[in-house]
């Protein structure tokens, strides 16, 4: 069984910077890709960011591209999505997802194994 545990979320004033991080527990950690989704009230949840098992591939939504990276410390067994000039609308739960693939997906269905999410706020 994998978990999949976030960290890292909080307030933020607008044009700051935070660091998510998703702790996956198993063995066999290297063989996952991880992604990052959000979903703020009301509204469905989004693909964020994801990265492949072996990180060379990455994969972002057009609303966060030049702003978030995506990065995994296979050491660690941790997934790191480094967040950058914060907007308002950035405000969400932030969750992050893995499955056991060479591929990397940006569709919720893909994924089998989620975290619980940590909120993410950004004042104006």
């Amino acid at each position: 069984q994998v978990q999949l545990v976030e960290s890292g979320g909080g307030l933020v004033q607008a044009g700051g910077s935070l660091r998510l991080s998703c702790a996956v527990s198993g063995q066999t950690f290297s063989t996952y890709a991880v992604a990052w989704f959000r979903q703020a009230p009301g509204k469905e949840r989004e693909f964020v960011a994801a990265i492949s098992r072996g990180g060379s591939r990455t994969a972002y939504d057009d609303s966060v591209k030049g702003r978030f990276t995506i990065f995994r410390e296979n050491a660690k067994n941790t997934v790191n999505l480094q967040m950058n000039s914060l907007k308002p609308e950035d405000t969400a739960v932030y969750y992050c997802a893995a499955r056991s693939s060479a591929t990397v997906y940006s569709s919720t269905r893909e994924y089998n194994y989620w975290g619980q999410g940590t909120q993410v706020t950004v004042s104006s």
